[in-house]
């Protein structure tokens, strides 16, 4: 086991990720609203034309629209058009099964819930900068290759006993394989890094980590994930 103090430095909530969004996607998603000539749009409108071109469309039309974009390799024609449908009454980056689609059923229902002047379910998640000091410098090497796993046993340690990531992943947090931490912290940062202690900005859906903001200053232990060699 390694122990770390952890301290929390900052704690904000957010209704959109942090560059989740760019210009080439705005131009991208005008092209498949068949609008001549996006590219020729001044960088600055681009956002607000893919928004009113999206609320030209009927809400489930711009969402299979959105979603088809986003999750093309993921979902079937299918799923994207029952999804759509889902959008408007189910936050499905909280509610879906599939914990791999969560940020872009969140990225997808943030635009849309601007586009449409909040017909969609409104979006939550968090950012926040943690600091971890260890007691003895060679445990920093925990966070050498899949940092996520790690850094979320000491995260669930500081938040409450009936916290859905306790209640949901205790096997995870007590074991060595935590597959499901990459898709629960969405963007992870290395801040800083000194010769005991790395500081980290973490964003996450709220559904997760909204707890974390409880949290002060605390002793807590942690262990590597285990990589497991693929099969040649």
């Amino acid at each position: 086991m390694n122990t770390f103090t952890v301290e929390r430095l900052s704690f904000d909530s957010l209704s959109e990720l942090p560059n989740s969004w760019n210009n080439q996607d705005y131009i991208e998603l005008l092209r498949l609203m068949s609008y001549d000539s996006p590219e020729d749009i001044e960088p600055a409108e681009l956002k607000a034309m893919c928004l009113m071109s999206l609320a030209d469309l009927e809400p489930t039309e711009a969402a299979q629209l959105v979603l088809g974009y986003l999750l093309e390799d993921q979902l079937n024609a299918g799923q994207t058009e029952n999804l759509a449908h889902n959008m408007l009454t189910e936050k499905l980056w909280e509610e879906n099964p599939e914990l791999g689609q969560h940020q872009g059923f969140f990225k997808a229902t943030q635009l849309l819930y601007e586009a449409y002047n909040g017909k969609f379910p409104r979006t939550e998640a968090v950012q926040f900068q943690v600091q971890l000091t260890a007691a003895d410098a060679d445990s920093l090497a925990v966070f050498a290759t899949q940092p996520e796993a790690p850094l979320l046993r000491l995260l669930a340690q500081g938040m409450p006993d009936n916290t859905l990531l306790k209640r949901l992943f205790s096997e995870q947090l007590a074991g060595t394989s935590f597959p499901e931490a990459k898709d629960i912290i969405w963007q992870l940062r290395q801040v800083s890094a000194a010769d005991q202690s790395i500081l980290f900005e973490v964003v996450s859906s709220a559904y997760w980590l909204d707890d974390f903001k409880y949290a002060d200053s605390y002793e807590a232990t942690t262990q590597a994930e285990e990589v497991v060699a693929e099969a040649e």
